[in-house]
């Protein structure tokens, strides 16, 4: 109880998904500038309610992918807050209650902006995208692996808003996780910067360098995404290339499985989507991942086939078969469905 009467506080003016209210999907990541007499209070939340199935093994299993609950709110003119719990019990090493974002934000104007606080690191397009706006349900292996931790504790500076053609996004952060102490003396950096040149493509860029574990151990990533929208159509592609140390424990982003990674890794996605008349999205999606460069036989790949139906502004059904290829063959296609609500 204590724990969502704490979570009632929140709000943010920022750029590239730092949580995971509906304001940080791609399309819809800042908010307006809040006003002293807006400073009402707002909740907000969704649920995912999951069912996966393997077709080889037969493996299956209902679950909550995700249970978020959170609050917004302004202070003053210049200072918001936002706090978010994760609640699905599958997702916690011990089936508890975590702390996932809590930030606070001075916004003088749409270019000087700084978050204070936990909140995703500003590097990627789909990891920056919010869970309730993916086009697949699953994320792609290399946003999951590469960019992990997704989550930190830090100091953000930020610039531009939807209505800008450009937006930034500079983070001095641990690099060790999430509710984690740093592990050495150094911290981790990382910056995304995007541009419109088009009224249909935005390109971004993104870079991250750190120490990952408590030695002087690097780690050197690098990012470039592109996203194109004509009508109803949508083009959607990003590369991440990750080299030097990297922590295990924290491998695997927000829920994925961590893989072995060798000293030099890379990785690709590219998403293909249409809006029906009738609400109904078709989706297609080819991605790869090479977990070590300097050897072969270490080529990931997935092809996501699926649908989605939006039932109406809050309620979305995603059904995805994935078809997995490995240098050595697993038997683990998946068929995915999951049901999201917002609130």
């Amino acid at each position: 109880m204590l724990l969502l009467v704490f979570l009632f506080i929140f709000q943010s003016n920022q750029l590239f998904a730092q949580g995971c209210d509906e304001g940080d999907d791609k399309a819809k990541v800042e908010k307006t500038e809040v006003k002293a007499e807006d400073s009402k209070i707002k909740v907000f939340g969704f649920l995912q309610a999951q069912y996966d199935y393997s077709i080889f093994d037969d493996a299956n299993t209902f679950k909550f992918k995700r249970a978020r609950v959170g609050v917004t709110g302004a202070v003053a003119k210049d200072f918001t807050y936002y706090v978010v719990l994760e609640t699905a019990p599958l997702l916690s090493t011990n089936g508890s209650v975590y702390l996932l974002d809590a930030f606070i934000t001075y916004h003088n104007n749409d270019w000087v902006k700084f978050s204070l606080g936990q909140f995703k690191q500003p590097f990627g397009l789909e990891v920056n995208t919010a869970c309730n706006g993916l086009t697949t349900i699953e994320r792609s292996m290399i946003s999951d692996q590469l960019v992990a931790p997704q989550r930190d504790l830090g100091l953000m500076w930020l610039g531009g808003n939807k209505d800008t053609k450009l937006r930034y996004a500079i983070a001095l952060q641990n690099g060790s996780g999430i509710s984690t102490v740093d592990n050495n003396k150094k911290k981790d950096i990382s910056g995304r910067v995007s541009y419109k040149p088009f009224d249909f493509l935005t390109v971004g860029g993104s870079y991250r360098y750190g120490f990952p574990t408590n030695n002087d151990a690097e780690r050197t990533t690098y990012g470039a995404d592109a996203e194109a929208k004509y009508k109803n159509f949508k083009l959607v592609g990003e590369y991440i290339y990750d080299e030097g140390a990297y922590n295990a424990a924290t491998s695997g982003g927000c829920g994925g499985t961590p893989l072995t990674l060798g000293p030099k890794r890379q990785g690709a996605y590219v998403t293909a989507s249409y809006m029906t008349k009738w609400n109904i999205e078709p989706v297609y999606k080819y991605e790869y991942f090479d977990t070590c460069l300097d050897y072969s036989m270490n080529m990931n790949e997935i092809v996501t086939m699926g649908v989605n139906y939006y039932i109406n502004s809050a309620t979305r059904l995603q059904v995805n078969y994935q078809y997995k290829v490995e240098s050595y063959e697993i038997d683990n296609d998946a068929f995915l469905v999951q049901l999201q609500v917002k609130f």
